[in-house]
């Protein structure tokens, strides 16, 4: 807080110094221009019909040549000067009454038309230092006018004047009455003055301080429009854009600067500006051309009263000016998705709750009484026993599909924490290839190529990442053309933006690949483009690899097919 003060004293007397300085440089000007006219009139009434005495020529030469000097030589000291500058004005406001003295001496003393001029360093002296300026140079002026008077009363006065109707004064009485009245209306001038220069002074101070203060305001509100997260655009009447600020650069990818003066229809064709709501969204196109989610908002800019006439007009036309707001809410509906997959999961995990109850243990009863009425009828080899083995291998078969299914919705709704270990990459796919072949509706024309390290581990949980390549790789080979399957798997560790060691590994194949579109939507719960499928295969193994803080992204594979991409951090 004390600096603070410190700081705000200091700009206060720098601001006072600078108004001092401009207010003493057209002082000094002022004093040239209004010597040289008053000198100009001197030699115009030197005619002697208007009986008035004048400066001979060459005192009005000389005169003139020390004002416009001393002038000179006080506006250059000015200029180098840093402080003392009252002391400067004092000292030029008695220089000024010292002018008005020879000036007045030299043109007729007590009869001199020229006595008014003493009010030019008594009214500057009252404006510049109002305090003691003014009533120092009306002290000085009285002073140096009864001097001039004792001067001519005792007869010292420039022999010139025999040549006009001089007539000097003779008397005290008429020199202290010319004294008085002179003295009162200068000391009444240095009041007013004063108290003309105490009000100005104060009404600068306060527009100094309204100044800085609106300053600091227009800075700080200039740093709140510029660093809100919300992108604000203004527009006028015709849609073009007035303002812009450095969120809405972020936003679109354009610079603000660029933004000033277009038409925003132009940049932004999608945006609806005739509707005026609080919350509407639409799909924008960067600079770059990528495209963003974004939420906007239209409202009228609110009016202002005005007294003027003119200023009613204008508001006429401000009628039609528009606050846009823009904001990236692409974040936003990924987390909306994330809320809504959760109130997903957990009435998954309700429902699957009563399936393992109500379901896992009559299915077992029914698959196990399946297989021994299988075993049975297998003995037979009658036709009827043939039929009835047929059915009941197909009750065990549906029931052991259905056990799965609700192993899956247990998988998905409650996942285990997983427990990370070192193991062999190549031996995990090697026991889920064993497993996949081993059933029955496994092709044998299938190709399975590992393009790794057999040496190569990897850091996770070894049985979830059993399940993992498990429907990655039943998944492929559903999608594979008959007869011509192959499934590419490559691995390798890598160095991430961060420096981070990671493990990639990318699981292809040979099938029509995936659409644009689907890339997100395949991976949500209960989607599925396969008959026989339930839609939880690849959800689970998203939500597996998320548990061990890694990514999965779709691609497309050398062979035309999908390429799915997992990456794990290494520890």
């Amino acid at each position: 807080m004390h600096i603070n003060a410190i700081t705000s004293q200091s700009s206060s007397l720098e601001e006072i110094n600078r108004i001092l300085r401009g207010q003493l440089q057209w002082m000094l000007f002022l004093r040239v221009v209004l010597y040289t006219l008053l000198l100009g009139v001197s030699f115009f009434l030197g005619n002697p019909e208007y009986n008035a005495i004048v400066l001979p020529k060459h005192l009005f030469i000389l005169l003139i040549l020390t004002v416009y000097l001393t002038s000179i030589g006080s506006a250059i000291l000015l200029a180098g000067m840093q402080s003392h500058l009252r002391t400067f004005a004092f000292c030029q406001n008695l220089l000024d009454t010292f002018f008005a003295s020879l000036l007045v001496y030299f043109t007729g003393a007590s009869q001199s038309i020229f006595s008014t001029v003493f009010f030019f360093p008594i009214i500057s002296g009252g404006l510049i230092t109002p305090r003691k300026g003014g009533l120092i140079a009306a002290a000085a002026a009285t002073l140096q006018y009864a001097t001039i008077l004792g001067l001519e009363y005792n007869f010292y006065y420039p022999s010139y004047f025999s040549l006009y109707n001089f007539v000097p004064v003779h008397s005290i009485s008429f020199c202290l009455e010319h004294i008085s009245v002179k003295g009162l209306t200068f000391f009444l001038a240095a009041l007013l003055s004063t108290m003309f220069g105490n009000r100005l002074k104060k009404t600068e101070a306060a527009l100094s301080s309204t100044i800085r203060s609106y300053d600091e305001l227009a800075i700080l509100y200039k740093q709140i429009f510029d660093n809100i997260n919300t992108g604000i655009i203004t527009l006028n009447a015709d849609d073009i854009i007035t303002s812009a600020n450095e969120a809405t650069g972020h936003i679109t990818g354009y610079h603000p600067s660029f933004l000033i003066g277009k038409k925003i229809s132009a940049l932004f064709p999608s945006l609806r500006l005739r509707t005026e709501a609080s919350r509407l969204s639409d799909d924008l196109v960067k600079n770059d051309g990528t495209q963003i989610r974004i939420g906007y908002s239209i409202s009228r800019l609110p009016q202002s009263e005005h007294p003027l006439p003119e200023a009613r007009k204008a508001q006429i036309l401000d009628e039609n000016k528009k606050l846009v707001t823009l904001r990236n809410i692409g974040e936003i509906e990924k987390l909306e998705r994330q809320l809504r997959q959760r109130e997903k999961m957990a009435a998954i995990g309700m429902m699957s709750a009563g399936i393992a109850h109500d379901f896992r243990n009559p299915l077992t009863a029914i698959s196990g009484s399946a297989q021994v009425l299988a075993a049975e009828f297998s003995t037979d080899i009658s036709e009827e026993s043939q039929s009835n083995y047929e059915l009941a291998t197909i009750i065990v078969r549906e029931s052991n599909r259905l056990i799965a299914t609700i192993a899956d919705f247990l998988k998905f709704a409650r996942p285990e924490n997983a427990t990370k270990i070192w193991f062999s990459l190549g031996g995990c796919l090697n026991e889920v290839i064993q497993v996949c072949r081993a059933n029955p509706s496994w092709p044998a024309t299938c190709r399975i190529t590992m393009q790794f390290d057999s040496n190569l581990d990897i850091w996770a949980d070894e049985r979830q990442f059993f399940t993992v390549f498990s429907h990655l790789i039943n998944n492929a080979v559903a999608y594979c053309p008959a007869d011509r399957e192959e499934i590419i798997i490559a691995a390798h560790e890598q160095a991430d933006n961060n420096g981070q060691a990671e493990m990639l590994i990318d699981i292809s194949d040979n099938g029509p690949g995936i659409p644009q579109n689907l890339h997100e939507k395949i991976f949500e719960p209960f989607f599925t483009r396969r008959a026989d499928g339930t839609g939880l295969g690849l959800a689970i193994v998203r939500q597996t690899i998320h548990e061990h803080q890694g990514t999965i992204k779709i691609g497309k594979s050398e062979a035309g097919g999908a390429r799915f991409t997992i990456s794990l951090p290494l520890p």
